[in-house]
């Protein structure tokens, strides 16, 4: 029997899924460690971190999984979006790799603006706006700031993409992690010679262009002996972490999308062309199925607002008893209403100076209503998304995963909100297991990506909406209502 690896290079750590060519799910192994967090909004890591950090997942899970030892045939890589490794011409790291979650940006994501003659065209060369995460914006800081190290540089790629490079000598990416460097023309799938040109980069810096399931390479013989892998292991171009997470949940096909609740919040609808008026409000980035694009909604806090508000206030309960609270409450957490903005905002509202709020609290508020409002909030931050990847998408079958799809009473009011049937997958791998299928796909051991979900993934229960959607939809109304109202205070509140 042979075997694929599926790795996961996230911001906290790497983790690395191991199946079988029939797909079944054998185990993972993880690593963690830190960003560097320095200054005026700085995040940084070494990518020999990554690196040292990736080999010694895949030696664990190899250890654990004897057979698997020299039959590991292929593996591919979901890595974080945005984030920028400065490469030199012999291929070494010039500097710490800037993040995906660094906003010392700002200035440099006004020039853009400037520089390419506003909104209307940056959307028309790359379809989306710029943002202070994405990867344009840090080659412009380091050219502005580090002039020294941007005249080293001589490719600019993502983390997975590093990691491909080590494992292969070859420095190349794909197109779902170029669509997120805000230098890519994504419904012509290339890199963009006008935003380029306007930025007055040089498109030798950008590495050649790959689809996900295209092979990099293959693994050097020092370093599949080294992790115990097949000798002459492919190792196939992968994705960023969010189109892989919606491979691994699913969506493969038109009609399809995907609710995530993790750290942060996505709505993802599977596209086959840029047909809608293309606004910035969604993100639209390449697919990791070929030929495809995806629409994108994400809200910077989600599971984390849930998470915040347990180890803030309820250190001493369970997720259990915390969960048996807010059901016990009414829909509607009588008369509360949770934004979740604690760290700003990304969508539907491009503003930094958002923050959270505990509206509508009374002499009679318990704590069960300050935990289902957290959880509705979350919610109606959801729709919101969902409603922005509706305008390109056609949507007739919805996934949910994460923390509203292991928690009832959650998954209900996400479904009461949204409106939507919401399939749960027995898959909890995400990122991973999305990867690992394009390994499959790719290595040419499974011929295309429904027989690949079809071999493992199973739908274990669907949650269908319920009696609360009419009050729902009044509440949402006011939740949007009380963003607007609070959208100048925030403000005022940041500058002050």
């Amino acid at each position: 029997m042979n075997y694929v690896l599926g790795i996961d290079l996230g911001t906290s750590g790497v983790k690395c899924l191991l199946i079988s060519e029939e797909g079944n799910i054998l185990g993972s192994a993880s690593k963690s460690y830190k960003p560097d967090f320095g200054q005026n909004g700085y995040v940084e890591q070494d990518p020999s971190v990554w690196w040292e950090n990736t080999k010694a997942a895949i030696k664990d899970i190899i250890a654990r999984y004897p057979d698997a030892r020299g039959k590991v045939m292929a593996l591919s890589c979901s890595g974080q979006m945005h984030s920028s490794v400065f490469l030199d011409k012999d291929g070494n790291v010039i500097r710490k790799a800037i993040l995906w979650n660094d906003t010392r940006t700002t200035s440099q994501t006004k020039e853009i603006y400037e520089m390419a003659g506003g909104l209307e065209s940056v959307l028309g060369m790359v379809y989306n706006k710029a943002l202070e995460g994405f990867t344009l914006p840090k080659i412009l800081w380091l050219r502005e700031n580090e002039p020294l190290n941007f005249k080293k540089v001589s490719k600019v790629i993502m983390p997975k993409d590093y990691i491909n490079y080590m494992l292969t000598g070859n420095i190349k990416t794909e197109v779902s992690d170029a669509a997120g460097t805000l230098l890519f023309d994504v419904k012509n799938s290339r890199w963009s010679s006008e935003m380029l040109e306007k930025m007055s980069l040089n498109k030798d810096i950008l590495p050649e262009v790959l689809q996900s399931t295209d092979v990099v390479g293959l693994v050097s013989d020092d370093i599949s002996d080294e992790l115990g892998l097949a000798k002459d292991a492919k190792v196939i171009a992968g994705g960023a972490d969010n189109s892989c997470a919606a491979v691994g949940n699913g969506v493969i096909s038109k009609g399809q999308a995907v609710l995530s609740v993790g750290t942060s919040g996505t709505a993802i609808g599977y596209l086959d062309g840029i047909n809608g008026k293309v606004t910035g409000d969604v993100h639209l980035f390449n697919y990791s199925m070929p030929d495809s694009l995806y629409a994108m909604g994400c809200m910077l806090c989600a599971g984390e607002a849930l998470n915040w508000l347990k180890r803030t206030f309820f250190a001493d309960n369970s997720f259990d008893e915390l969960n048996a609270l807010a059901d016990a409450s009414p829909a509607g957490s009588d008369g509360i209403i949770f934004l979740p903005y604690l760290f700003g905002e990304r969508c539907p509202y491009s503003d930094a100076n958002a923050r959270g709020v505990f509206f509508g609290i009374s002499g009679g508020t318990e704590k069960g209503d300050m935990i289902r409002a957290v959880m509705e909030g979350v919610a109606f931050g959801l729709k919101d998304l969902f409603t922005l990847v509706t305008d390109f998408v056609d949507v007739n079958e919805v996934y949910i995963t994460g923390g509203g799809a292991k928690s009832k009473v959650w998954g209900q009011i996400i479904a009461d909100v949204v409106n939507r049937e919401l399939k749960v997958l027995n898959i909890e791998e995400g990122p991973s297991f999305g990867a690992a299928l394009i390994a499959l796909v790719g290595a040419g051991m499974c011929p295309d990506f429904e027989t690949a979900k079809g071999k493992s993934v199973k739908v274990i229960k669907t949650i269908k909406p319920g009696e609360n959607v009419l009050k729902y939809d009044s509440i949402h109304k006011l939740y949007k209502e009380l963003y607007t109202a609070n959208k100048e205070a925030f403000k005022k509140l940041q500058e002050i």
